[in-house]
């Protein structure tokens, strides 16, 4: 057992209620996202509808973005967590009203899409707030990698699971998704207090700080922009469904099975990294990382076959992950505590535009360019970015450890 592990089991309690609950709200967006694109689909048959979906998710990021940092450090973040994760409970709960009254329609959908941005905008800051609170700054880098298993864990099983109880009923999806929230909340207000509540009082200042620290930081700037570029240029998740139907001719079983593959890889990849930290060479692997994920967008748009791609996917999932931990332990790790609300809302605004923001990108190239041009464009610009952004920042390309000699904390 790694020093590293032994010293995360002396927070164990804690940090599995946290894990747990993460696993469990990832699974039922996850669920819930498996279900809405193929319903959308079905319904409309227009990719750049599935596109809209993208981007009215990401709308919440935009109009509250001064609001949800804020309210993650002003307020006790456990609780904050739990209602938002209680609100999307009830989007799933609506869904499922929704299909036993025959009601579902192409609106109703882009509704309750916004609700669910909105219910993720504030989470995503306070959760990922939280855990600085629960493990000690020397175990930052193997929690933030084995927090994320916990995403990518959801992201395998859960769509999976989403894609066959589809096939079933789409009743099978939303019910059990409602429940995976319950569960999660309930997990959440079992966490300790340990927050430094910010008393700075609300004001435009305080409310943009979360900008100012950011930008004031170039090699955290520089990963978490470029991640949010490659991304945004990349991102094929919206044209999975399409994928799916149309290119590779399989149902709602194999449309899982392709949103859960870049999780696979990213479950891996998280796996060795909570056991092998990244301690050297951040700035060299960060960018590997994402030409990887680009030249893998590229394999995935060419193939013409259901195994190759998810070869394909597999192989993105562990090039993000890479990039996700450098960039999640950069900005956690040089953030005081009564301002890593407001920092994480800037840090999802970023990884909400790569990925919702992405997916619009990537519904509407398709609907211009078609579904294969669109992941192909995206790819080669993946790999773009990773040899501008070396010249845009080189000392984030040279950087050798997380914390370098000299530098603030």
């Amino acid at each position: 057992m790694s020093t590293h592990q032994k010293l995360l089991l002396r927070h164990q309690r804690p940090f599995l209620a946290y894990w747990f609950a993460r696993v469990f709200t990832a699974s039922g967006f996850q669920m819930l996202t498996v279900a809405i694109g193929w319903q959308l689909y079905s319904l409309t048959g227009n990719v750049l509808d599935l596109g809209l979906v993208g981007l009215i998710e990401f709308m919440p990021k935009v109009l509250f973005i001064l609001l949800t940092g804020h309210v993650a450090d002003r307020f006790d973040r456990r609780k904050v967590a739990a209602l938002c994760q209680a609100g999307q409970g009830l989007v799933a709960l609506s869904l499922l009203v929704a299909v036993l009254g025959d009601g579902l329609s192409r609106e109703l959908i882009f509704l309750i899409a916004f609700l669910l941005g909105t219910a993720r905008a504030f989470e995503m800051p306070t959760t990922q707030a939280l855990l600085p609170n629960i493990v000690p700054g020397s175990l930052f880098p193997a929690a933030v990698a084995a927090s994320a298993s916990a995403m990518q864990m959801a992201t395998i099983v859960a769509p999976a699971l989403g894609g066959l109880l589809y096939a079933l009923s789409p009743l099978w999806v939303y019910g059990p998704a409602a429940v995976l929230y319950l569960a999660a909340l309930c997990l959440m207000l079992q966490l300790p207090n340990n927050q430094t509540p910010s008393n700075e009082k609300p004001s435009l200042r305080s409310l943009l700080a979360g900008f100012r620290f950011l930008r004031s930081r170039a090699d955290v700037f520089g990963a978490v922009s470029m991640d949010m570029a490659a991304v945004l240029l990349s991102g094929a998740t919206a044209l999975l469904p399409v994928f799916a139907k149309d290119i590779l001719l399989t149902g709602p079983w194999g449309l899982g099975l392709l949103r859960s593959a870049p999780a696979v890889g990213a479950l891996l990849m998280s796996i060795w990294l909570a056991r092998f930290p990244i301690e050297r060479k951040v700035g060299p692997v960060m960018f590997i990382s994402v030409a990887i994920f680009g030249v893998a967008t590229v394999a995935f748009g060419l193939s013409t076959s259901l195994w190759f791609s998810l070869a394909s996917l597999v192989l993105m999932g562990a090039a993000d992950m890479v990039s996700m931990v450098i960039r999640g332990a950069f900005v956690q790790l040089q953030t005081p505590d009564d301002m890593r609300g407001r920092v994480g809302a800037v840090n999802s605004l970023f990884i909400g535009a790569s990925n919702q923001l992405g997916d619009f990108r990537a519904g509407l190239s398709a609907a211009w360019f078609g579904t294969v041009p669109a992941v192909l464009i995206g790819g080669i610009g993946a790999v773009l970015v990773a040899g501008l952004w070396v010249k845009l920042f080189p000392t984030l390309a040279r950087r050798d450890h997380m914390h370098e000699p000299g530098e603030a904390r």
